[in-house]
């Protein structure tokens, strides 16, 4: 029984004296989601939202003519449950990588295969399609954002807004 006892004393002596582990930082780019019913279908997109925090974003941070994933630490993805048009395009139901190679007068939207995949190796020759879009400007978005401005039973704007760039992308359920 002493020798129960002397090792139950050791024991709780030897957890008292742990310090607890330090929390860890949080990201600095937030996760977010945003998940739209459009009709039977149900679109999802999942991203890290980076912080504009007073940097010039676009031709700077964001350079014109490079592959880029609208996000943080991990590439944007886009599900989609059915079969749906993006852009005009047909996209199978599934689950896609986003990317985009922005431009100041038109950007192009790219839906790849690879997901999940860290956000700077983009998998070249895995893309679904390729898409163009007319961006547009509106009020400073400090945190990047995805959301749906306009949606209907058979049809959904979908957008990219960071900073004052406006991406927006049309999608059509059957």
């Amino acid at each position: 029984m002493r020798l129960w006892l002397a090792l139950m004393a050791v024991s709780l002596s030897a957890a008292a004296a742990q310090e607890p582990p330090a929390p860890a930082a949080p990201r600095t780019s937030q996760h977010g989601s945003v998940s739209q019913h459009v009709g039977n279908t149900v679109i999802t997109i999942e991203y890290n939202r980076p912080v504009a925090r007073g940097r010039e974003l676009f031709g700077a941070l964001v350079p014109w003519g490079k592959v880029w994933t609208p996000g943080a630490d991990y590439a944007t993805t886009i599900e989609v449950s059915t079969d749906v048009k993006f852009e005009g395009q047909a996209l199978p139901a599934g689950t896609y990588s986003l990317w985009t190679e922005p431009q100041p007068d038109r950007w192009t939207v790219i839906v790849n295969r690879v997901q999940p995949v860290f956000h700077t190796r983009y998998p070249v020759g895995q893309d679904i399609l390729r898409v163009a879009s007319t961006p547009r400007e509106g009020m400073h978005m400090e945190t990047l954002a995805f959301y749906f401005p306009k949606v209907d039973g058979k049809h959904a704007e979908l957008v990219l807004h960071w900073g004052k760039i406006i991406v927006p992308l049309q999608i059509d359920v059957p």
